[in-house]
């Protein structure tokens, strides 16, 4: 295990780490600001400890303390390059950081590797989610606006998890391909059995190094709430399609304009912002329906479903 590796789970010294639960159960006690005293005192002996910085930028937080929740969530960041925690997203909540530089790739990867092996019990039943449904139906609507057939060659599912697209597409399909940062998600996504080649890498990176026209539909069901700058992967998209095909995804949205990071920490674009940045990359035609497809606190959380087509 490397360093880095070691302090994002344990302060390596058995002593401390039991300093730092402790101060976990008083915060889960009601005693936030014992609980940040016993953490300042764990950071000063072990000043490399992630997760101890994380907790204390936390509290500190809570407590109404903003500068020195900033200070701790920046500590926590210098001491993972990969931000696992996503203390990055924290910074921007509290304007610590520009939003576009909050998420990693270690931190998204880290949660969903997490949540594999419930992900699917947790959406379906836990957030009531119908992206995948609501996405096939919207498809279906723009292969018969487009009067063509609902078949396709080559099918990209960007950000497939465990592959409930994939299981709403797979009929559609000759081949379908599955792209995850998550090696576990992409884990649960071959026991289903509907993929005929699946990919653990980054979406855009893997965009990048797929052929012009090399498919026909690219879908991404609830895989852009974890991306702010949406006009690369649009434009690479533009360009991995033939003329003609189709791009399908959900996106979280606001009422104003641009892009904002959510108190769930997840970021949503303004319909205004998802229609110019498509028209910019060249995809015409473009469909957005206003649609929640998760429940989030009994409430719908705002969304759009958006199918477009390369000009």
């Amino acid at each position: 295990m490397s360093s880095a590796s070691l302090h994002f789970l344990s302060s390596g010294d058995l002593r401390i780490d039991r300093r730092y639960r402790l101060a976990l159960d008083l915060a889960a006690r009601g005693e936030p600001a014992a609980a940040a005293d016993l953490l300042a005192q764990t950071v000063q002996d072990a000043p490399h400890f992630v997760a101890a910085w994380f907790a204390l930028g936390d509290l500190w937080e809570r407590l109404g303390d903003t500068q020195r929740a900033i200070e701790a969530f920046r500590r926590a960041r210098e001491c993972d390059a990969e931000d696992r925690h996503g203390a990055g997203l924290r910074l921007a909540r509290l304007g610590g950081l520009e939003i576009g530089a909050a998420m990693t790739r270690g931190y998204v990867r880290a949660v969903f590797d997490q949540y594999a092996p419930d992900f699917d019990r947790a959406l379906l039943s836990g957030l009531a989610y119908c992206g995948p449904q609501a996405l096939h139906e919207a498809v279906l609507a723009a292969c018969a606006a487009a009067e063509r057939a609902p078949h396709f060659r080559r099918v990209v599912d960007l950000g497939c998890g465990t592959g409930l697209a994939g299981e709403a597409f797979r009929a559609h399909a000759a081949a379908l391909v599955g792209v995850d940062l998550s090696p576990r998600m992409i884990a649960m996504a071959q026991r289903k059995g509907c993929y005929d080649d699946l990919h653990v890498a980054d979406m855009l990176d893997f965009l990048r190094e797929q052929a012009d026209a090399g498919c026909d539909l690219v879908l991404a069901a609830d895989a852009f709430v974890y991306v702010a700058d949406l006009a690369p992967i649009f434009r690479e998209i533009a360009r991995v399609l033939e003329s003609g095909g189709l791009v399908a995804f959900t996106v979280e949205r606001h009422e104003g304009e641009g892009v904002t990071l959510g108190a769930k920490l997840r970021y949503a674009h303004a319909e205004s912002h998802v229609r110019a940045l498509l028209a910019a990359a060249g995809l015409a035609r473009a469909e957005c329906r206003p649609l929640s497809v998760r429940r989030e606190g009994g409430a719908p959380v705002p969304g759009l479903v958006v199918t477009a087509a390369r000009r």
